[in-house]
């Protein structure tokens, strides 16, 4: 319906936001937070008239605003969300709304600038657990081209957003948090790799000083794009704050003609109470989307650490028949299956099963694999070229480069141009010709390098934008064509993860390294925007390939537990003792998967930097399982009292260990005396007074089990 009012507010899952309409320009949004309820409209003009700044001594008369597109014909002097022009004209924009309409639960605002000849339409939507989305729409009103070099979206922050806080990274080493204070300036975090990176920040977040996972009033934003990216925090000196998102575009790559129009993707932003009730928003609406897994996520063996590039049909048969016994229920046959393909420098792009590894083909290893009552699926990089190809020799034309140079050499190989018709065509149908001769019902999609150079050398032109929309369709091709097939998005490990690609396939690869002390933090910081049920954690080898760190198979086992479960170690030659231990590893996680991939994801504030606390609560609080991880040695000794938080407050819970403190947990001190007893402690104590944690040795772990027993039960002392 249209709006005639001043004001609009909307209220979804637990969220607020109120947009005063009569703000110079473009509407602002006053509110973005907790709930305030359905207010009267006075109420609303009051909290608008309350928002509005005071001139002051040197500013301009009519004290700019923080819209939701503010533009320097208002006053504006921050950062500038629209960038564009006409050969040097229309530079300036002075868009104003012409018309709001709205839902229950969203706004679509539509301005106007007749000088420049430009039209936006902005999106503001509230999900149903609460998330902010936001897009724009640019159109070309015009009778010449525009060339736009930057359209963002910006989410206001309340007055208490002090800290902020992003990640970075490195291979092997993706998602990092690093903080700093918001002060005066803009803190800008930039993609130009193609891809995210592993070097990308999932959210930019800000927060009251000393947010955690459980206090503090923190909000952040993410977008929904698996290009060149942009993100920033900001703090004028006018004292507005503020987050903004957008695709980073490079020179040339959107040229509206007249009447064509441009997108921003979707920007999506979150709240909470801490981090836990932020990242829990992301994950209940991930959850609801029609394409969600819903059936168990299968325990899955990749076979890259186990065998890499040794493709021996008995070597893999006998990998298969340990896998079956020890539970796995999916079988990933990684790199090294086709043409030419003995290592990394060459074969990439010739997506033929290679006969001179494969002389049967894959018939023989996919046969026994669903004999053995597991599924196959099969390791690709169809985005990837090596030199070394017969596609390099026979289509240099397909590859990504600029005035007849070739782009800086990445792990030996070079990019494809996805948006070239006929390379498109050929990987859509070189896939879906593996897909229909064999049975693969999974799909590792690998990406192994950053972009460089990257252009479509028929014009010239940069072709970031283009190539990521084609990933896009190539994706949705295969999986209309192929709709029971899961696809897993794998980057090098973690640099391509965001929802953009996740609105096409179905995991991702959460890093390369899956040394478990690494991926506490990494699975830690992955969480606040992905659930467990969608990250990749798998167990590795006794010695981590990528550290060199040695650790025992129960620490492995206990960090992995949460995750979209597997192995990624060479099984075929455990001892007897081992073989049980990691069935009865993965027997566990099933027995639990459900709670994991359905439950609430919750996370300890603790003041020994040393331990960890993490865990999974049941939607409805019947149960939980939690994880303590002794980082390293604790200065404190013991480690003290632990919380246990996200129960119902009024529930009471058994409180026990998953498995009793013996040689490998525990280091040989006098008993603990909770695990003796029947301990049966509330909600509210467990998260507000906590319980003994068990002394570990560095680099050890529990699992803590809690199920809620009837309220008459007293607890044993």
């Amino acid at each position: 319906m249209n709006i005639d009012a001043s004001y609009a507010q909307l209220h979804r899952g637990g969220t607020s936001v109120i947009v005063d309409l009569s703000t110079p320009g473009i509407p602002a949004i006053v509110h973005w937070g907790p709930a305030t309820g359905k207010l009267p409209e006075s109420e609303l003009a009051a909290i608008a008239i309350a928002a509005r700044p005071q001139r002051v001594s040197g500013g301009i008369d009519v004290p700019a605003r923080l819209t939701l597109l503010p533009q320097e014909v208002f006053g504006w002097q921050g950062s500038p969300a629209l960038l564009g022009q006409r050969n040097g004209t229309a530079w300036a924009s002075a868009l104003s709304t012409t018309a709001v309409t709205s839902t229950a639960h969203s706004l679509t605002i539509t301005s106007e600038d007749s000088a420049a000849k430009l039209r936006l339409v902005t999106e503001v939507a509230l999900s149903p657990h609460g998330v902010l989305q936001q897009r724009h729409t640019l159109t070309n009103l015009g009778s010449t081209d525009y060339q736009l070099h930057q359209l963002a979206t910006l989410f206001p922050l309340p007055a208490t957003a002090t800290t902020i806080q992003d990640a970075t990274g490195r291979h092997l080493k993706e998602r990092s948090v690093q903080q700093r204070p918001l002060t005066v300036g803009a803190h800008v975090r930039e993609s130009r790799r193609g891809r995210p990176g592993a070097d990308a920040t999932l959210l930019m977040l800000a927060g009251s000083a000393g947010f955690g996972h459980r206090s503090g009033l923190v909000h952040g934003v993410h977008l929904a794009w698996s290009g060149n990216h942009r993100l920033s925090a900001e703090r004028t000196i006018t004292s507005d704050n503020f987050l903004s998102a957008g695709e980073l575009l490079l020179p040339g790559e959107v040229v509206l003609a007249p009447g064509e129009n441009y997108s921003t993707p979707w920007a999506l932003g979150s709240w909470g109470i801490g981090l836990d009730e932020l990242s829990g928003r992301f994950h209940q609406d991930l959850r609801q989307r029609p394409q969600h897994p819903s059936r168990p996520r299968p325990v899955t063996l990749n076979t890259w650490e186990a065998v890499y590039f040794d493709h021996d049909l008995a070597t893999l048969t006998t990998l298969a028949d340990k896998a079956a016994a020890v539970g796995v229920e999916r079988f990933v046959l990684d790199d090294g299956w086709f043409l030419g393909r003995r290592d990394d420098t060459a074969g990439l792009g010739d997506w033929f099963v290679d006969p001179g590894v494969w002389a049967q083909g894959l018939g023989p290893i996919i046969n026994h694999v669903h004999e053995l009552g597991m599924e196959f699926g099969l390791w690709f990089e169809p985005e990837m070229v090596n030199p070394d190809s017969e596609l390099a020799r026979n289509h240099p034309e397909w590859i990504l480069h600029a005035d007849g140079r070739w782009p800086a050499s990445g792990r030996q190989q070079q990019v494809l141009n996805l948006a070239h018709p006929d390379c498109f065509d050929y990987l859509l149908e070189r896939i879906s010709a593996i897909l229909g001769e064999y049975p693969i019902s999974y799909i590792k999609w690998d990406h192994n390098r950053d972009l460089l150079d990257a252009a479509d050398p028929r014009t010239g032109h940069a072709a970031v934008r283009e190539t990521t929309l084609a990933l896009y369709r190539l994706l949705a091709e295969l999986k209309f064509w192929h709709p029971d097939v899961e696809i897993e998005s794998c980057a090098s490990g973690g640099a391509r993860v965001d929802l953009g690609i996740l609105d096409y396939t179905d995991r991702i690869w959460t890093s390369d390294c899956i040394d478990p002390i690494e991926r506490l933090d990494n699975q830690a910081n992955t969480g606040l925007l992905v659930p467990y049920e969608l990250m990749g954690a798998h167990i590795g080898g006794p010695i981590s390939h990528s550290t060199r760190r040695q650790h025992s198979l129960g620490f492995m086992a206990r960090t992995a537990i949460f995750g979209h479960f597997g192995i990624e170690w060479n099984i075929t030659d455990i001892s007897e003792a081992q073989t049980a231990e990691l069935a009865q590893w993965v027997a566990f996680h099933k027995d639990n998967r459900e709670l994991f991939h359905t439950g609430i994801s919750v996370h300890a504030d603790l003041a020994d930097p040393a331990l960890d606390v993490r865990g999974v609560v049941a939607q409805d609080g019947e149960r939980a399982v939690f994880a303590l991880t002794q980082r390293e040695a604790s200065i404190t000794y013991p480690s003290g009292r632990i919380a246990l938080p996200g129960l119902s407050p009024e529930g009471r819970y058994r409180v026990t260990l998953s498995h009793p403190l013996d040689d490998e947990v525990g280091n040989g001190q006098s008993p603990l005396d909770w695990p003796l007893h029947e301990s049966v402690l509330s909600g509210t104590v467990l998260g507000a007074v906590g319980i003994a944690a068990p002394v570990l040795f560095p680099e050890q772990s529990v699992l803590i089990m809690l199920a809620r027993v009837d309220a008459e039960a007293a607890p044993s002392s």
